[in-house]
C-alpha cells in the first residue's frame, strides 16, 4: 500500500463531540487524574456490581482531555512521558479498574500511529484525540489455532473493505472509532481506522467476565465495511523493525494492575481501620495493633512500593526509548525486559493485595453495598491478559543467553 496524501473526514457519521480540553503539562495531566480518579470510586462499587456501563463517566474522562495527553506536543499534545502515562492510568485504576483498562488501546493506537503513520494521518487522527474522540479497538480473534488473523482488507476501486469478526473489543462499545487489525491477501498486516457508525459494522456486548465487567469487551463484526486508503497505517512493518510499540502497550497493563493493587491496598487499611472483628483482633485489645495483622499490611506496602519502583523504571527505559529517532534492536530488548521486569511484579502485588482485602473483610466483602471483592475479580481477570510465564522466560534468556525477546504487542 502507498502513503497517502491527505485524510478526509467522514461524511455523514455521529457528530464529533465538543472539544476537549487541552492539557499541557505532566504536572496536569496528573493534577487531573487525581480528580476524575476522586469522581470515579465514589460509584464504582455499584457499576461493578450491577454492571452499570460508564457512559457518562467516559464523557468526562474523555473531555478532560487525559485521553490526548500522548499527543505529541508538534501536533498540540502534552507529550508527557511513560513514567507520567503510567501513574495516570494507575491513579484511575485505584478508583475504577475498568475505567482505567477502556483507553488503554486507544493509547496503543496512538502509538501504532506515531511508529507507522504518516505526517498527514498523524495530523487528523491526533486532532481527534485531541478533540475528545475515543478509538476502541478490535484486535483479537477467537477459533484459529494457527494464530492468523481473518479479518480481510481487500480492495474496492479507490478504497478497500474489511470483513471479520473480533473478540475481547475493549473499548470498542464506547467509542467513535475502532481500529482494526486487518490482513491483505499478502498476510501483511494493518490498522485500520474505521467509524463506530459504518454501515456494516455491529457491536455485540456479549462480554461476562466476573472482573472488568463495565469495560465492554464485546465481539465487533465487519460485513463489507468501506475504508478509506488514508484512514489505514502499517501494522506488520511496525514489529519488522525495533519500535517502542510493544513495551509500551505492557507498561498500560502494568500501570492497571498496579492502581487496582493500590486500591484494595487502601480499602484494606480503612477496613481494618473501622471495620476490624473480634476474630481479627485475637484477643489485642485493638485489631490495629494485632502484630500477625501488622505483619500483613506492612508486607504489602513494601511490594506495592517495589512494584512501584519498578513500573517507574520502566518507564524511565520507554522514556529514552522513545526519546530515539532511530531505536535499535538492544534498546528494545532492554526497554521489553524492564516493562516485563514490572509486569511480573505488578501483577503479583494485584493479586496478593486484591486477595488480602477478600481474606480480611470476610463474607462481607461480596455484600452488594460493599463489593470489596471487585478488587479481586478486577485483578484476576485483568492479569489473564497475556501469560506471565512468557515474561519470566523472556527475562531469563536475555539476561542469562542474550537472547532479545520477540517483538510483539505482549512483551
Amino acid at each position: 500500500m502507498s502513503e497517502v496524501a491527505a485524510v478526509r473526514p467522514v461524511q455523514g457519521q455521529q457528530a464529533k463531540p465538543q472539544a476537549a480540553h487541552r492539557i499541557t503539562s505532566d504536572e496536569e495531566a496528573l493534577q487531573l487524574a487525581r480528580h476524575w480518579a476522586g469522581e470515579f470510586a465514589r460509584d464504582a462499587a455499584r457499576r461493578d456490581s450491577e454492571r452499570i456501563l460508564p457512559w457518562a463517566e467516559l464523557e468526562g474522562y474523555s473531555q478532560s482531555g487525559l485521553w490526548g495527553i500522548t499527543v505529541p506536543r508538534e501536533y498540540g499534545g502534552a507529550g508527557v512521558s511513560a513514567v507520567t502515562l503510567a501513574e495516570v492510568i494507575a491513579t484511575i485504576s485505584a478508583a475504577d479498574g475498568s475505567l482505567a483498562q477502556i483507553p488503554q488501546n486507544h493509547f496503543y493506537a496512538l502509538e501504532v500511529l506515531r511508529v507507522g503513520g504518516s505526517a498527514e494521518q498523524k495530523r487528523f487522527f491526533y486532532g481527534l484525540a485531541l478533540d475528545g474522540v475515543r478509538f476502541g479497538n478490535a484486535l483479537a480473534e477467537i477459533g484459529h489455532k494457527d494464530y492468523q488473523r481473518r479479518t480481510r482488507l481487500t480492495p474496492d476501486g479507490k478504497g478497500y473493505r474489511v470483513s471479520g469478526q473480533k473478540f475481547y473489543c475493549t473499548g470498542a462499545l464506547y467509542a467513535q472509532w475502532i481500529p482494526t487489525l486487518v490482513v491483505d491477501d499478502n498476510q501483511d498486516s494493518y490498522l485500520a481506522f474505521i467509524p463506530r457508525h459504518s454501515d456494516g459494522v455491529e457491536i455485540t456486548d456479549d462480554w461476562d467476565g466476573f472482573g472488568q465487567r463495565v469495560t465492554g469487551s464485546g465481539s465487533v463484526g465487519f460485513s463489507q465495511v468501506w475504508v478509506e486508503p488514508e484512514w489505514i497505517v502499517p501494522f506488520k512493518a511496525s514489529f519488522d523493525r525495533p519500535t517502542a510499540i510493544g513495551p509500551f502497550a505492557q507498561i498500560l497493563h502494568c500501570a492497571i494492575d498496579l492502581g487496582q493493587a493500590r486500591g484494595a491496598y487502601q480499602e484494606a487499611l480503612h477496613y481494618v481501620r473501622e471495620h476490624a472483628r473480634p476474630w481479627i483482633d485475637s484477643g489485642v485489645d485493638k485489631a490495629s495493633r494485632d502484630p500477625l495483622l501488622l505483619e500483613r499490611v506492612g508486607n504489602l506496602r513494601v511490594r506495592l512500593q517495589a512494584a512501584d519502583a519498578l513500573l517507574r523504571r520502566a518507564g524511565r527505559v520507554l522514556d529514552a526509548l522513545q526519546a530515539q529517532a532511530f531505536p535499535d534492536a538492544r534498546s528494545v530488548a532492554e526497554a521489553s525486559v524492564a516493562v516485563a521486569e514490572a509486569k511480573v511484579l505488578t501483577t503479583e502485588v494485584s493479586l496478593q493485595a486484591g486477595s488480602q482485602l477478600f481474606e480480611l473483610a470476610g463474607t462481607s466483602a461480596t455484600l452488594e453495598a460493599r463489593n470489596l471483592d471487585r478488587y479481586w475479580r478486577n485483578a484476576r481477570v485483568h492479569t489473564l491478559h497475556d501469560p506471565l510465564r512468557w515474561k519470566f522466560h523472556a527475562i531469563g534468556n536475555y539476561l542469562l543467553n542474550d537472547v532479545l525477546p520477540p517483538r510483539h504487542g505482549a512483551l
